[in-house]
């Protein structure tokens, strides 16, 4: 498959796309938001990191006990049941009056809910899509996330100069239902990809065979931690620029539609496979810069060509699908994404601890030094693998 307009002409593809375009707007408004209510009312960099990146610690719960539900529950009736929960959780996060306590425990529910997403809408989409079709899929997401995270967080700055954030927040709560509505009537009732009951111990097994081989080990790893720790950068933008959030958001998610771009559409398959290290390595440099605690306009060059970098997750996630089984896509990319979400809510709560004793300009500069030097590691890492140990590439029959 090349080129993404025939995409769009295989059944499911558009209505999938379009429910996650309008997940991913209502979470950008709904978490700049939240970030600024719980900033006004604290004034604490870490309080604020957690309430916007909170919900990815809950992956790690669902990662450990619900994820083998990715290929075990019926995809259309669990994705829409998932947009509906994140509708009711922010509604609840809106109400005036709310103790803070309250609201920190409604952001951690929606992230063990959230934990079974990824999975279930990742090996969906596997399965929609011919077999050379993930990686232009993926892309194509990839983009649409990175617009309508522009959009969002633009429009989410310029509403929260004129409206209060709960007013912002409610906003978002049509936005997650409208995304319910489009899944269910839009996709059809596939049954689930695997057989057996949803549990802990289903769980532990896969992701323990996942986990077992070193190639997916090192995958998962790079997947994991490098832009986990770039992400605990971001999650300080309210505390470094509370005025300008919005924009170092938005130009941030431009940053990353652009690399997603030449990643996924541009870079011939030979060259893409060996940018996974250098794309790492460009994530995580400019927030360097940070240390010098740079004007907004240069922060904002900073955050756009640093982003571009997260294309790398389109390599390595090609590259994960290549070691992995077709009945276990579901749970191979939700452990992927669960991981991913969770590293990035650890990074999170790093950067804020970090920041509430020195400075988030300062602890910038500490998440993007170590994200740099896990990079280089996993990179000698990979570089040992010896050649038996790497698994040949599991192909469908047919």
């Amino acid at each position: 498959m090349t080129g993404y307009r025939p995409l769009f002409r295989t059944p499911e593809f558009t209505p999938l796309f379009l429910g996650a375009a309008a997940q991913t707007a209502a979470g950008t408004v709904g978490g700049l938001a939240l970030g600024t209510l719980v900033h006004r009312a604290t004034g604490s960099p870490l309080l604020s990191a957690l309430s916007m990146f909170g919900p990815s610690l809950a992956q790690v719960l669902g990662a450990t006990f619900l994820l083998s539900g990715a290929d075990r529950l019926p995809p259309r009736t669990t994705l829409a049941a998932i947009s509906l929960a994140f509708a009711a959780g922010t509604a609840v996060q809106a109400l005036p009056g709310l103790p803070l306590g309250a609201l920190f425990t409604v952001v951690l529910v929606l992230g063990l809910v959230a934990s079974l997403g990824g999975g279930v809408r990742w090996g969906l989409l596997n399965e929609i899509l011919a077999k050379d079709g993930y990686l232009p899929g993926r892309s194509l997401f990839n983009m649409m996330s990175g617009l309508m995270q522009i959009a969002g967080f633009a429009t989410g700055g310029a509403l929260l100069a004129i409206f209060s954030p709960r007013a912002c927040l409610l906003l978002a709560v049509a936005l997650y239902l409208t995304a319910a509505l489009v899944l269910r009537l839009g996709l059809t009732a596939r049954p689930p990809r695997a057989t057996g009951r949803l549990s802990p111990s289903a769980t532990w097994r896969a992701n323990a065979e996942l986990w077992s081989s070193r190639p997916r080990r090192l995958t998962y790893l790079g997947l994991w931690l490098p832009n986990g720790m770039v992400v605990g950068c971001e999650s300080l933008y309210v505390s470094y620029a509370p005025h300008a959030a919005g924009t170092l958001f938005a130009c941030a998610a431009l940053g990353m539609f652009a690399g997603d771009v030449t990643v996924g559409r541009l870079l011939r398959p030979a060259v893409r496979r060996r940018l996974a290290t250098p794309l790492l390595l460009l994530l995580a440099t400019p927030y360097l810069l940070f240390f010098a605690h740079p004007p907004v306009p240069v922060a904002v060059v900073c955050v756009t060509v640093a982003s571009a970098g997260f294309g790398a997750g389109l390599v390595q996630q090609e590259r994960l699908m290549s070691l992995t089984p077709g009945d276990q896509a579901g749970q191979a990319l939700g452990l992927h994404s669960a991981g991913m979400l969770t590293f990035q809510g650890v990074s999170a709560a790093l950067a804020g601890a970090v920041a509430q004793f020195t400075s988030p300009a300062t602890a910038m500069t500490v998440m993007a030094t170590g994200s740099l030097c896990v990079t280089l590691a996993l990179a000698t890492a990979a570089g040992r693998v010896p050649a038996r140990s790497r698994p040949e590439p599991v192909r469908e029959p047919g």
